[in-house]
């Protein structure tokens, strides 16, 4: 709800049942592999794997498609992919053209003392969809999931994976999962709300505005009232 420059990091892969394993090993690989150089003979890899991906992510779903599958379909070795895009969530954020990857920017957010964490996802939010050359690739994911329900749910596992999922992580705790889905509803809101549908006056505050409006609303979600973990009567981290 995605590194600002499209190249982004980070996955999430595996299988059901028989499939564990072999996620386990490619997450190892891919947080492991060396970035080697561009090799001479692949001025056109980048492309393919890009057509593979885009093509199979739409096809079988986020948690589906791992980085050593795409690569094998591309023809190129895994180290290649990994030099490329860095892992599985940025190899997503290329293969639909996001300029500005939010996963990428709330997995960054993350890193840091968890009370101010609202604040800096929301800051990073506001930026990267305030920024022309990154917010027409994103309303174009949006308008895409409201026409085709493959995106739809691609769309909806990648958020439940990449950033429900990791909030929840990162908070601990019975119900954070809950708080984490929450979190993410409120900051979806305000997207739809600002930059989709363009309702005023929302659209047009400036983002400091917005910040001391939304933020009592994600520290409530998060911890159960609007002072964060520390304040009285909040849950701790």
């Amino acid at each position: 709800m995605m590194n600002s420059s499209g190249t982004a990091a980070g996955e999430t892969a595996g299988g059901a049942t028989a499939g564990g394993g072999a996620a386990a090993e490619e997450t190892a690989a891919e947080e492991t592999a060396p970035r080697r150089g561009r090799r001479s003979g692949n001025s056109g890899a980048r492309e393919q794997i890009l057509a593979v991906a885009r093509r199979r992510f739409l096809a079988e779903g986020y948690h589906a498609v791992t980085l050593r599958s795409v690569a094998a379909e591309a023809g190129v070795d895994l180290a290649l992919v990994s030099y490329y895009f860095g892992s599985k969530k940025g190899l997503f954020g290329a293969a639909l053209a996001l300029t500005g990857n939010p996963a990428v920017l709330l997995a960054g957010a993350l890193d840091g003392e968890l009370e101010t964490f609202p604040e800096r996802a929301l800051r990073l939010l506001l930026g990267v969809w305030d920024a022309p050359d990154s917010a027409g690739p994103l309303r174009a994911m949006i308008g895409g999931s409201a026409l085709d329900p493959a995106v739809a749910l691609l769309v909806g596992e990648v958020v439940q994976r990449e950033m429900v999922d990791l909030v929840a992580a990162r908070l601990g705790g019975a119900d954070a999962r809950r708080r984490a889905c929450l979190f993410g509803t409120q900051l979806a809101g305000l997207i739809m709300a600002r930059y989709v549908l363009r309702l005023q006056p929302l659209a047009a505050l400036p983002a400091d505005e917005i910040a001391r409006s939304y933020l009592p609303l994600l520290r409530q979600a998060l911890w159960g009232r609007p002072g964060g973990p520390g304040a009285p009567g909040g849950r701790r981290a």
